[in-house]
C-alpha cells in the first residue's frame, strides 16, 4: 500500500506540471533554459534565506521570522532573473530560429520561469513527504490523519501552480510598471 500511495502523491503533486512542461516548454530548447534558471534562481533564494535564518541565531525559535525573509528574497530573485531575461532578449533572439515564441511573447518567458520556481519549491516541499510515504507502515504518520500525504501533495501541486501565476503577474507587472500589483497582491 505505501508504494500505490507514494505513485498516488507523486503523480497528484507533480502530474499537471509534468504535463505543463511537456505540453509548453520540451519542445524548445531556450524555454527549457529558462526553466532550469529560474529553479536555479529559486534555489540561490533559498540557500541565501538558509544562510540568514542560520546567521541570526536569537531569531531561529520564530518561524515568521524565517518565513518573511523566505518570501522577500523568492521575490528579489524572482526580479533578478526578470531582469536577466528582459536583458538578454536580443541576445537570445539571435541564437534562437523562427519557430520559437519566448521572446516576441512576454507572457511565455513569464510563465516558464514561474514553472521553473514553482517546480524547485514543489520539488523541495515533497521529496520528504514522498520518501516518509514509501516507508514501512505510514499510514497517518505517528498518529496523525491518514489524509497527510494527499493534503501535502495537493498543497505541493497549489504552490506550483501559484508560483507559475504569480511570475506571469509579476512579469506583467513590471512591463506594465503596475507596481501596485506587486505591493498588493
Amino acid at each position: 500500500m505505501t508504494l500505490v500511495e507514494f505513485f498516488g502523491c507523486t503523480f497528484l503533486a507533480f502530474g499537471p506540471p509534468l504535463a505543463m512542461f511537456i505540453f509548453t516548454v520540451a519542445h524548445d530548447p531556450v524555454r527549457i533554459i529558462v526553466l532550469i534558471a529560474a529553479a536555479f534562481f529559486w534555489l540561490l533564494s533559498l540557500i541565501l534565506s538558509s544562510l540568514w535564518w542560520y546567521i541570526f541565531i536569537p531569531l531561529r525559535k520564530d518561524l515568521v521570522f524565517g518565513l518573511i525573509f523566505s518570501v522577500i528574497f523568492q521575490e528579489v530573485f524572482r526580479y533578478l532573473i526578470y531582469k536577466i531575461l528582459r536583458k538578454t532578449e536580443d541576445g537570445l533572439k539571435k541564437i534562437t530560429d523562427d519557430t520559437t515564441q519566448l521572446i516576441d511573447n512576454k507572457h511565455l518567458s513569464a510563465y516558464v520561469s514561474g514553472l521553473g520556481f514553482g517546480v524547485m519549491s514543489g520539488s523541495f516541499a515533497m521529496v520528504n513527504v514522498a520518501a516518509d510515504a514509501i516507508g514501512p507502515g505510514t499510514m497517518g504518520l505517528k498518529s496523525g490523519t491518514e489524509m497527510f500525504f494527499i493534503t501535502s501533495a495537493a498543497t505541493c501541486l497549489c504552490f506550483t501552480l501559484l508560483h507559475t501565476f504569480w511570475g506571469v503577474i509579476f512579469f506583467n507587472a513590471l512591463d506594465n510598471k503596475y507596481t501596485m500589483c506587486i505591493l498588493l497582491p
